[in-house]
Formats: structure tokens, sequence, C-alpha cells
């Protein structure tokens, strides 16, 4: 495990309900140009953590795992857009070519699950958390921000669940 410094925070959380929560409260602070980049196995929880990203945010919409499609976009009432990429599927990173990804997260916040796959295709200033199975109920969080934006997000994060 790497030693952690000031843009990392690491978390356990202990029910698939607390991951979601957690989610909520980030989703809550997403805007434009964010990227929520999401690592972990089969299993870990990228998807319930979305699933909280995207209430927080404010939208409705059933979340799902884009698997097959590559990217969902949840709506707010007010319109605003938020997309769901899931890189799990791609053959290479080159299929991203006929995707402009780049006006995707400037109208809209993204999460990417399968993050890893696609690194070098995503904004450097992104929120990366890497998630861990520990057992049954547990998973392992590690936040890393890349930037000066999501050095913000992760520091209200880390007020909110810490308190400091």
């Amino acid at each position: 495990m790497p030693i952690l410094r000031p843009n990392t925070l690491e978390f356990v959380s202990r029910s698939a309900m607390q991951t979601r929560r957690i989610g909520m409260r980030l989703g809550a602070w997403l805007q434009p140009g964010d990227v929520v980049a999401l690592e972990g196995d089969l299993g870990s929880g990228k998807t319930t953590f979305i699933q909280g990203l995207v209430q927080g945010w404010g939208s409705s919409d059933p979340v799902t795992s884009p698997t097959f499609i590559l990217v969902n976009i949840y709506r707010r009432s007010d319109g605003a857009r938020f997309y769901h990429l899931d890189a799990y599927r791609l053959a290479n990173p080159y299929e991203l070519d006929t995707w402009d990804l780049e006006s995707m997260w400037e109208e809209g916040p993204m999460a990417v699950e399968w993050a890893d796959r696609i690194r070098d295709w995503l904004p450097k200033d992104r929120l990366t958390l890497h998630l861990r199975w520990l057992a049954e109920e547990q998973r392992e969080m590690r936040f890393e921000a890349g930037g000066p934006r999501s050095e913000v997000l992760l520091r209200r994060l880390r007020q909110a669940l810490l308190g400091g």
C-alpha cells in the first residue's frame, strides 16, 4: 500500500448503503468538468458508488452499469446531464477516438468505471477512486486527487467523512 499523501483519502466502507451515501455526498458537489474515475475488481462497489453519485447530483434516473452500451446519460429536472462511462468491454482504448469524451465532461460531470483501461484519455485533474473488496460488507476506498478541482472535492469529502 502506498504511503498516503495530502491529495489522498482512505476510508473503509462497512456496507453497500454506506458506499452509496459517500457517493451521494460527493455527487452533491459535482459540476460540469468533474471526472470521477473508478478502479477496482468486479464486485468492488463501483456501480453502487455511482448510484450514490447520481442520486446526490440530483437525478432520480435508475443507475445501471452501461457495460454493453458504453455510456449512460442521467438527467436532472433542469435538463443537466451526468455521463456514466464503462470501459470494461473496450477491446482497446483507441475505440474512444470516435467518442468526444471531452465535450461530455465539459457538459456535465462524468463517472468512469474501469478507468484504469482508459487512463490516458481522461483529464489529469480527476478524482480517482480505487475500490478493493475486503469482506462481504467491507470495501476499502482510496480517493486520489489529480489536480486543483479534484483537490477541492477531496478536501470537502475529507471534511464530511472525518470532520477535518
